[in-house]
Order: structure tokens, then sequence, then C-alpha cells
């Protein structure tokens, strides 16, 4: 019977209830939490937040803005990347945030072949073409390709996924991966093939979002899934041992590991609520940052993104 009554239950179709409200309750939760922990929390900032949650809960914009059920994982990421390949290279804090961590990395290795892996629109391809770098791209979106052969003219560009690289073994010195394994499901398939197309001594730079970030950072809702209902997107975020499980094996050493934190804006507001009323019913989203200002910068000094350099076992892996 227990096993029967199980069954059920997982049968039954997720949703994720997406309600502002709630979201703002967690981020004040966590500012109290981390001002406990980390002896920041003076009795007004204290204070401040008890009354933020008290106007939070009688707002009537808030009220007028129970939530929405969204069904998770109802929309790929091809659709995604179909959608957001025309504003991609537009303003985007994280990408801003992400490059020169990148940079740096690359600009001291030596100029070979490098791989651009999950390249989408070649912002990375690029900068390695004007190295010197013979450039190839990888990445299963068609849309964000063709944005990339424009940009690289002079790259060679394939559509594949990160598990199956049209690609000879031992081809490639240098591979970057920047924000796109928290698309994949599995990370040992990715690191074995970037240990196949790699050269002994070959140098593997990968950069993804912060596992600490994903769990601050608003869940937004999308268009309506296949069943018609608002759906979210699927990303997958790991602690740090996530990536030497997969890494460490497939004959990869660790030459270089940071966690940078994309830097908060200080409220001048300290000691006092600072939540304005909304006019209008809002969304779950960025905006409602702007509704507890000093309770976000409390709680979003964590790690945005993490770098990884990476080289795989060989001949010259002590140069």
């Amino acid at each position: 019977m227990a096993c029967l009554s199980r069954i059920g239950r997982s049968s039954v179709p997720r949703v994720t209830y997406l309600s502002p409200l709630a979201y703002l309750l967690g981020l004040e939760g966590v500012a109290l939490l981390r001002g406990l922990k980390e002896d920041t929390g003076d009795r007004a900032f204290v204070e401040a937040r008890i009354a933020e949650i008290r106007t939070l809960l009688v707002d009537p914009a808030l009220a007028a803005s129970p939530g929405i059920e969204a069904v998770p994982g109802g929309i790929s990421t091809a659709e995604v990347y179909r959608e957001w390949a025309p504003s991609y290279d537009g303003p985007n804090s994280m990408i801003e945030f992400e490059e020169p961590f990148v940079h740096a990395i690359v600009d001291a290795l030596p100029v070979g072949t490098a791989l651009d892996a999950a390249c989408g629109t070649g912002r990375h391809a690029a900068h390695l073409a004007e190295l010197g770098h013979r450039v190839i791209g990888v990445d299963a979106s068609p849309e964000m390709l063709a944005i990339a052969v424009a940009k690289v003219p002079g790259a060679a560009f394939h559509r594949a996924s990160l598990t199956s690289m049209p690609l000879p073994d031992r081809s490639v010195d240098l591979a970057v991966c920047a924000l796109a394994l928290c698309h994949v499901p599995d990370l040992v398939p990715v690191f074995a093939e970037f240990a196949r197309v790699l050269r002994p001594g070959g140098h593997l730079v990968i950069s993804d979002p912060h596992l600490l970030l994903s769990y601050l950072r608003p869940t937004l809702a999308r268009s309506p899934g296949p069943d018609g209902r608002p759906t979210t997107f699927t990303e997958y975020h790991r602690q740090l041992s996530d990536y030497l499980a997969a890494a460490l094996p497939a004959g990869f050493q660790v030459r270089h590991c940071a966690e940078p934190h994309i830097p908060t804006k200080k409220s001048h507001t300290a000691g006092v609520p600072t939540v304005v009323p909304g006019s209008a019913a809002p969304e779950l989203g960025w905006e409602l940052l702007d509704w507890v200002p000093e309770a976000v910068t409390a709680v979003m000094d964590v790690p945005s993104i993490v770098i990884w350099h990476f080289q795989l076992a060989g001949d010259d892996t002590a140069s």
C-alpha cells in the first residue's frame, strides 16, 4: 500500500506557485538570517526588516497579485534561445560581469586551436579570434549560431550538443564553455567529451551561474507551455563538488577556481522601512528587488558566477 501511495503522488504533475509576496518575504527572511549569522544585523536593521514585512503583508498591490501556478520545465532550452537570440547581445549584467574573468585566463594562454563550446552568438569566439586562435564554435541553437557566423566569419561553426561535438580526438588546445552547463542535466558526459577533443595538456575554461545566486534571484514565468499553462525554465545549479566529480575522473586538474560577486549597491535608507506600496499588482520579476533595496543589499552579496580553469593531464600539464 505504501508503495502504491508513493507512485500515486509521483504521478501528479508538479506545479510551482510564483507569488510576488512570498518572494519578497523570502528575501526579508534571508536578510534577517544573514544579519544574525554574520553579525551585521543590529537592532535598527532587524526592526527595519520586521517593519517592511508588516508593510508587505498589508500592501494592496501585493494582495491584488496572488501569484500564478507554473509547470516546471515546460519550455525547452531550444525554445528559450530561439526567443532570446535577437536580444542576447544586448545589455546583460551577468555577461558583462563574467567576460573579464574568462578573458583574464584565456589571454595568458598560448595561441592555437580554440573551441567555444555552447558558443551562443559567438561573444567568446570573437575574442579568441582577436587573440589569433583558429576558432571553432559549437552550439545547439541555429538562431544563435546564425548570429555567431556573421560576427566571426573566419571561424568554423557546427550545430551540435556538448556531448557529441563533430571534432576529431585531441584536436583542440583550448576550450571555453561560458554560462552553459546550467542547461546540461549531467556533467559527466560533457567533461568526457572535453577530454576527448582536447590535446594532452590542453586547457578548459568554464563559467557558470553560481548555486547561491540561483536560490535568490526571482523565478520567472514564461509563455504558456504545451498544456496552455505558464511554465518555468529548468536549469541545473550545482555545488563545486559536482564539477570536480565530473572533471577529475576525466583526467582534468584544477588550475584555478573563483567565485566572484557582482557588486551590490548600498542602500541609503538603513534603519527605516524602504518598501513603497505599488500602484499596480506586480508580477514576480526583477523589478520586485526595488521594493526592498536594503534587504536586497544584505541578501545579494553572494557569489554570482563560478569560474573554473582546468587542464587536461599531459606532458605539459605543469607548464
